[in-house]
């Protein structure tokens, strides 16, 4: 809308870019354009605004299809006016010269003349087209039916409207219609959708009845494996006693050869020892023979006092300590024959003569 000040008993309007504003005073027009600014008296001012920029309007109706089904068509159409100065001189747009609003509302009136015009070409289009037509390829027929109508109208053309665009969203049955129509669709998608849900079923059982046999392959394989494990480890074990038997075999022999060694040795030893020993006494006895003949060969040639004296000696080497000792003759007879060797004996002759 235009925005208008007031100075004094003066009003200033400034238009916008995209409204053509024409100013009369009486029959005269004093100013007109857009993006007019001007100064003017609201007592003697007839002033229009009529918009020049691209409109769209909602264009929502029913119609009937050739086999007399209800449907909804909404779309939307695009215009604009393109000679604003025959379409103020056939709809009001005068604007209060105080407030710079519309005293009606044109706007309003352009879109209901617009609206029933596109829907009498749609109808026009729907009436000769069966419902499933309509549905499938009513858009756009539509779309192409009422452009082309809105464009060669006359009616608009006089009033100074050019038709920017057509678009048609949707041409819709009545719901109980369109639910009917989406039953075979509906029941088609439910049975894919079942037979996809059965064939899923049937995969998982397949896939279950893999895995089944997998897992007693498994087990088979595994109960196999440790068959084998178990006769391996039986033929380890036999092996390892067989080699323990062996071992002890070997050991034992070993024993045994080292014990026959150690008693031939021990033998040997003791044989040796007993050898030593043997020649030992016998070095002994044949040394005390010796020194036996040495000595009765000494003694052979002492006289009888000296022998006694040595008799004497050796009575005393082997006698215990004694306090005092009487010796007498038969005392001393007695001990001299008790202490003299043989040898010596045989050596004096009785009577203690040689």
């Amino acid at each position: 809308m235009a925005d208008i000040s007031r100075v004094l008993f003066l009003r200033h309007l400034r238009g916008t870019p995209t409204a053509y504003i024409r100013h009369q005073r009486g029959t005269a027009v004093a100013h007109e354009g857009v993006g007019l600014v001007f100064w003017y008296r609201p007592r003697t001012a007839v002033i229009s605004e009529v918009p020049v920029d691209d409109r769209e309007l909602p264009v929502v109706f029913h119609a009937r299809t050739a086999d007399f089904a209800d449907v909804a068509v909404q779309s939307t159409v695009t215009f604009r006016i393109a000679d604003p100065a025959l379409a103020a001189s056939r709809l009001d747009f005068g604007i209060d010269p105080e407030l710079g609003s519309w005293r009606e509302d044109p706007l309003a009136r352009l879109a209901e003349m617009i609206t029933e015009t596109a829907q009498q070409y749609a109808a026009d289009q729907l009436v000769r087209m069966p419902l499933t037509d309509a549905l499938v390829d009513g858009v756009a027929a539509v779309r192409q039916r009422v452009g082309q109508g809105l464009g060669g109208d006359a009616r608009l053309a006089q009033t100074g409207i050019a038709l920017v665009g057509v678009r048609v969203v949707a041409i819709r049955p009545v719901p109980e219609v369109e639910k009917a129509l989406g039953t075979p669709t509906r029941e088609k998608i439910q049975t894919e959708a079942d037979r996809a849900t059965y064939s899923r079923r049937a995969l998982a059982v397949e896939q279950e009845r893999r895995i089944g046999e997998n897992e007693l392959q498994s087990k088979i394989e595994l109960a196999r494996r440790g068959e084998q494990l178990v006769v391996q480890e039986g033929a380890n074990e036999q092996r390892r006693m067989t080699e323990q038997a062996a071992a002890a075999r070997i050991s034992a022999t070993a024993q045994a050869e080292r014990a026959e060694t150690a008693a031939r040795a021990e033998a040997e030893r003791v044989r040796l020892e007993a050898a030593a020993r043997a020649d030992a006494v016998r070095l002994v006895g044949a040394a005390e023979a010796d020194a036996e003949a040495a000595r009765v060969g000494a003694l052979a040639g002492m006289d009888t006092a000296t022998l006694v004296a040595l008799a004497v000696r050796d009575l005393a080497d082997h006698l215990p300590d004694i306090g005092a000792l009487t010796i007498t003759p038969d005392v001393l007879t007695e001990a001299f024959a008790r202490f003299v060797r043989p040898g010596l004996t045989a050596a004096v002759p009785a009577g203690g003569e040689r």
